[in-house]
């Protein structure tokens, strides 16, 4: 593999993960536009289309990273792991 292909695939792998953190911001939009002065109208419109923006977003990053990059960047996010790991240790002891 030449430097200029090296240099691009981690061009790729970079914007793969700055994509898939954008994506994680997209998802606090539905979580703070219920509490602002916008009509209801305009909040229902606004909260399934971040939703959907953000999936899009993530799943775009995730063809650039690779798979086992997004599989673990997903793992991190689910809650279940959270307390395996913790009890896992606690057994260790």
């Amino acid at each position: 593999m030449t430097s200029n292909e090296k240099t691009q695939k981690s061009f790729a792998y970079k914007l793969g993960i700055g994509i898939i953190i954008f994506s994680l911001s997209l998802w606090l939009i539905p979580i703070i536009t219920p509490f602002t002065p916008i009509p209801t109208k305009v909040k229902a419109g606004i909260i399934p289309g971040s939703i959907i923006v953000a999936e899009i977003m993530f799943w775009l990053g995730a063809l650039l990273v690779g798979k086992e990059v997004a599989n673990k960047f997903k793992s991190y996010l689910n809650p279940k792991k959270w307390r395996e790991k913790g009890d896992t240790q606690k057994n260790e002891d």
